[in-house]
């Protein structure tokens, strides 16, 4: 017993303190409650959305925000509040997907450059220097385009331009890790690279990157949300925010609800996700933590 509490202490101390950093930063505290709402919309979204968000009624289109269409209705006369909240749906699906799919593509390609260096690492480092020459939403938007513009594709395209920042992250932590006396000492006991690269090295290079991860979040809506404007990402009548701002851009002048309040959620969501990956960067930081 004594043991175990002298086990646990430790860590409901750091869990203390971790705690007390949050708190202390108001902007990291209003980056979860954003990010907390997001989840919430997005989990209750059937439950919140009072119509369907894809049926179409022409009687009704172009209406004003009112008390029976909090944010108006777009030119199907489908009600903008009801796809906004399905919407987010779409959203937290690519996030989730997205950030799964470059993430352990980084790691594992960051991983073994790091670990086996040579002419792995330079073959490994030039295809992602060679990704990183383009900016990342114009090569999304190729391969957006070879792929054909849907959901999955969408998803696909994100995740194949999204992955060279976790490899480069990952590849530091395992050149640094790699050379630790404790690697040297399991390597003469008899084990293998693999077995030190996935459970030894891997799991000293998942830390920077969640942060990375979180603060990347933010970047992966704007480009799902642009895919959308240009008719590259997911397509009618599928409810996504970049959709429906380009929806929105011949009615701009007179009808600026259809175009405005979906940007809006695009703009909350993605500062969310940038107060919360810095707070999180912060909480992280050594330096603060003493």
């Amino acid at each position: 017993m004594e043991k175990t509490a002298k086990v646990s202490r430790p860590f409901m101390d750091d869990l203390k303190h971790t705690a007390f950093l949050w708190r202390r930063s108001r902007l990291t505290m209003i980056g979860s409650v954003i990010i907390v709402i997001f989840l919430l919309i997005a989990a209750f979204a059937p439950l919140i959305a009072p119509y369907s968000p894809v049926e179409q009624n022409l009687s009704i289109k172009l209406q004003s925000p009112s008390w029976q269409h909090l944010f108006g209705t777009d030119q199907f006369g489908r009600d903008i509040f009801s796809r906004v909240i399905t919407g987010s749906r779409t959203a937290l699906w690519i996030i989730f997907l997205v950030s799964v799919i470059s993430g352990s593509i980084g790691i594992i390609i960051g991983v073994t450059a790091g670990y086996f260096g040579g002419i792995v690492d330079e073959v490994l480092m030039r295809i992602t220097d060679m990704f990183l020459a383009f900016p990342s939403l114009v090569l999304a938007m190729a391969f957006a385009a070879m792929l054909g513009p849907n959901l999955t594709n969408t998803i696909i395209a994100i995740s194949i331009v999204s992955w060279t920042t976790y490899a480069r992250l990952s590849r530091a932590e395992a050149i640094k890790v790699k050379s630790q006396p404790y690697i040297e000492a399991i390597r003469a006991a008899g084990g293998g690279n693999l077995r030190i690269m996935f459970l030894h090295v891997l799991p000293m290079c998942i830390s920077p990157v969640l942060v990375q991860l979180t603060l990347r979040m933010g970047t992966i809506i704007l480009t799902a949300a642009s895919l959308g404007f240009l008719g590259l990402g997911v397509q009618p009548p599928t409810p996504e925010w970049g959709a429906m701002v380009s929806d929105g851009r011949n009615f701009l002048i007179d009808q600026w609800w259809i175009s405005t309040f979906p940007g809006i959620f695009i703009a909350f969501v993605v500062l969310g996700f940038n107060l919360l990956g810095d707070g999180i960067r912060d909480m992280l930081d050594p330096r603060l933590r003493r």
